[in-house]
């Protein structure tokens, strides 16, 4: 089986299963054999490694995975793809094929089952509506994971890596940075896939920490915090936390523990660190 990193051997594929591109699924399909190198390199994959692959699609970086990883898993929502992943990967007895919703499955039973509980390398092309969700249930289901890489929208991936103050600064950069260490890799043009997406993309790895550089007594209730002082981000955090979904308690509470933070009443969420978020959940979590 050719390798599908050119544009020849991908229409070829796509025309024999009379296949296009799913909007839904957001699909687009890479055609660059030398960003699908440097995806395997920055990800740090050896024989010795298990790869979770998330959204193969026809299986243009599932090839690569194989030919580098001692074993593959590649978890496929879209069941059309099914076929087409057992013609373009038939050449490779490492690799298992399971066609689930991500969002849906239990990952540490599947790494269980599939790796005895021993951590596995995460490698995704991300469709851009659904990274966030996709980032954030890896990150808190507390799976065995050892590293994350993935190509994601740019922007996405340089919201991952802002501090405070910034107006990329929120919910999904804090939750990053709590679980894993990020680093971008590289920029991925829009003429490298296709379809063309209409903005660049980047490849950006997160290897997991083992402890979070900052200690939390409670962290779901941290993150409940940081939620509601995210989802109006133009409010003073004690406006926020006050009308807030995610987290809600009174005013005077949320005032109180400021203050013995040292901090500002009127302040917004987007002006406090990580530390601080945990130092807040920890005196309102009282």
């Amino acid at each position: 089986m050719a390798f599908l990193g050119n544009p020849s051997n991908t229409n070829e594929i796509l025309n024999k299963f009379g296949l296009t591109a799913q909007k839904r699924y957001g699909q687009n399909f890479l055609i660059d054999s030398n960003v699908l190198e440097k995806i395997v390199k920055s990800a740090g994959i050896t024989k010795e490694d298990t790869v979770l692959e998330i959204g193969p699609g026809i299986g243009t970086l599932t090839q690569y995975l194989c030919e580098a990883a001692g074993k593959v898993i590649a978890v496929e929502i879209d069941r059309n793809m099914i076929p087409v992943l057992e013609y373009t990967l038939s050449d490779y007895d490492n690799i298992t094929i399971i066609n689930e919703d991500v969002l849906k499955l239990n990952i540490p039973e599947l790494v269980k089952e599939q790796n005895n509980s021993k951590p596995v390398k995460v490698v995704a092309n991300l469709p851009y509506y659904i990274t966030t969700p996709i980032i954030m249930g890896l990150l808190e289901m507390d799976a065995p994971i050892e590293n994350i890489t993935v190509m994601i929208q740019k922007e996405v991936a340089q919201r991952m890596q802002e501090g405070p103050g910034s107006k990329d600064y929120g919910a999904l950069s804090l939750a990053v940075q709590y679980y894993s260490q990020a680093e971008m890799k590289m920029i991925v043009k829009p003429n490298c896939f296709i379809p063309r997406p209409n903005v660049d993309s980047a490849v950006i790895r997160l290897d997991i920490y083992d402890n979070p550089p900052v200690q939390v007594k409670n962290r779901a209730l941290m993150f409940r915090i940081i939620k509601g002082a995210f989802e109006q981000r133009r409010k003073t955090l004690m406006n926020s936390l006050s009308h807030s979904s995610a987290y809600k308690t009174d005013k005077d509470k949320i005032e109180a523990a400021l203050v013995e933070m040292g901090k500002n009443v009127n302040i917004r969420g987007e002006e406090l660190t990580l530390e601080e978020f945990a130092l807040l959940s920890d005196i309102l979590g009282q």
